[in-house]
C-alpha cells in the first residue's frame, strides 16, 4: 500500500531567522516534489509540512507534541542546536515510553558535535558536517595563509556559537601556534539589532581575520555593521552563503568573506544545477541548502530498501548507507548517525566566469571553490556509546 510520509519540519518561520526558516522549507518542498515524481520511494510520497517553533528550544518542545499528536513519525529540524539537543531528549523518552509508534528526527543543520557524540540517539540522524569537521578543514586551509596573525571570534551565545569558539582555539593553537587570538566574544542570538559597538572591538583589536559560527539575521547584520565601519579583515565563516549575507555583503565582501560548508552550487561538475534554475524560477530564491538533497535521497531509498514507512525499520536501513548526493558519496556513518561527506571552502568572486556561474540574491557574485575536502579527510571519531532498539 502507498503511503504519505508527512515530515514535520520544526524550525523558525517568525521572528528574526523566518527568512532562512521559509527558504528551507522551500528546498525540503521542492525536493519532496522531485522525488515523488520521480518515484525515488517506490509508489510511496513525502510530504514536508512547517512547524514554526521561532527558533526556541522550548517552543520545539511544544510543535513536537502537536506533530505527535497530529500523527506524525518523521520531524527535520535545523536552526539552533539547542533547540536539537532539546528534541533529541524529548524524542528518545517520547519513543521509550511508546514502542510501535517511534518518531525519527532528521537533523539538517543543527552541528553541535555532542549531538552525535555525548548525546548521540538512534532516533538522530545528522546530514549536516558537525562543527568541529567543519573547522578543522577551516583551520587546516588557513594555516596556509602566512598574513593570518590576529584572529578575532564572535558568536552567538548557546550551545554552538561556544562550539565554535572551543573548536576555533583549539585548532588554531595545533595549527598555528603563532597568530594571537585577539578578541572572543559571545553574544545574545537573535537579540542584537545593532553590531556596531562589537564591530569597533574587532577593528581596535587589530584583527586580520574574523571566525564566526554566526547564522540568519545575526551574521547578515555583523557583516553590514563590518561593511560600514571599514573593518579591513577576512571573515571566515559557516554560513555567510545563506539567506540575506549575500545581500549584506555585496561587492564589499569579495575576496574577503569565505565560508566552510558540505557543498558549493558553483561546484567541479555542475551538480545540482538544474534543482538551483527550478528552485530560483519557482521561488526566485537562491537553493543552498543541499542537507535537503541527501537527506530526501537516503530516506527515499531507506524507505524502498526497506518496503515500509515503518520509521523504526527504516532507521536500520539507513545506518552505514552510501547514497550519491550533491557533493559526491555520502555515508551515513552507523556508529554515531554523522552523515560523513566532503566539505567545501569557497570565496565570495564576481560572477561570471566558469568559476562562478551562478550568483547569488542577484548580487552578481557568487562563491568560488577555493578548496573541496574529501570524505576520508573531513571525517572525526565519536565518543558516541549508541543505545539501540531492541530488536
Amino acid at each position: 500500500m502507498a503511503d504519505t510520509v508527512k515530515i514535520a519540519v520544526i524550525d523558525p518561520l517568525s521572528g528574526p531567522f523566518a527568512a532562512l526558516g521559509e527558504n528551507q522549507l522551500k528546498s525540503w518542498q521542492i525536493m519532496a516534489e522531485i522525488a515523488n515524481k520521480e518515484k525515488w520511494a517506490g509508489e510511496h510520497t513525502l510530504e514536508f509540512v512547517p512547524f514554526d517553533n521561532k527558533a526556541s528550544p522550548q517552543e520545539s518542545l511544544n510543535q513536537l507534541k502537536r506533530a505527535i499528536d497530529g500523527g506524525f513519525r518523521y520531524i527535520a529540524q535545523a536552526n539552533g542546536s539547542g533547540a536539537g539537543l532539546a528534541l533529541i531528549d524529548a524524542i528518545n523518552k517520547y519513543n521509550e515510553r511508546n514502542p510501535g509508534k517511534e518518531v525519527i528526527y532528521i537533523n539538517h543543520g543543527a552541528v553541535d558535535p555532542e549531538l552525535t557524540n555525548g548525546k548521540c540517539s538512534f532516533w538522530h540522524f545528522s546530514f549536516d558536517s558537525n562543527s568541529d569537521m567543519k573547522m578543522q578543514a577551516l583551520v587546516e586551509h588557513m594555516s596556509q595563509d602566512k598574513n593570518i596573525k590576529k584572529v578575532y571570534i564572535i558568536g552567538q551565545d548557546y550551545a554552538f556559537g561556544r562550539s565554535v569558539s572551543r573548536s576555533a582555539k583549539e585548532y588554531l593553537k595545533g595549527k598555528r601556534p603563532d597568530v594571537e587570538i585577539v578578541g572572543d566574544d559571545l553574544h545574545p542570538i537573535g537579540q542584537v539589532k545593532d553590531f556596531a559597538p562589537y564591530v569597533s572591538k574587532i577593528k581596535a583589536s587589530g584583527a586580520d581575520t574574523v571566525i564566526t559560527g554566526n547564522w540568519g539575521a545575526d551574521l547578515s547584520l555583523l557583516i553590514k555593521a563590518a561593511k560600514d565601519a571599514g573593518v579591513d579583515a577576512n571573515f571566515y565563516t559557516y554560513y555567510a552563503v545563506l539567506k540575506g549575507a549575500p545581500t549584506a555583503m555585496g561587492s564589499a565582501g569579495a575576496g574577503k568573506v569565505k565560508y566552510v560548508g558540505v557543498w558549493n552550487v558553483n561546484n567541479e561538475s555542475g551538480a545540482g544545477k538544474d534543482i538551483v534554475e527550478t528552485f530560483k524560477t519557482k521561488f526566485n530564491d537562491d537553493y543552498t541548502w543541499m542537507q535537503t538533497h541527501s537527506a530526501v535521497t537516503m530516506m527515499s531509498k531507506a524507505i524502498r530498501d526497506a518496503k515500509t514507512t515503518d520509521p523504526v525499520k527504516v532507521a536500520l536501513k539507513m545506518e552505514g548507507m552510501t547514497v550519491k548526493s550533491l557533493n559526491g558519496d555520502v555515508t551515513m556513518r552507523a556508529a554515531d548517525h554523522q552523515l560523513q561527506q566532503p566539505l567545501y571552502i569557497a570565496v565570495w568572486s564576481k560572477a561570471g566566469d566558469k568559476d562562478v556561474k551562478f550568483d547569488q540574491e542577484g548580487t552578481g557574485f557568487g562563491w568560488k571553490t577555493e578548496k573541496k575536502i574529501p570524505a576520508e579527510v573531513a571525517t572525526q571519531p565519536t565518543v558516541c556509546k549508541m543505545k539501540r532498539p531492541a530488536s
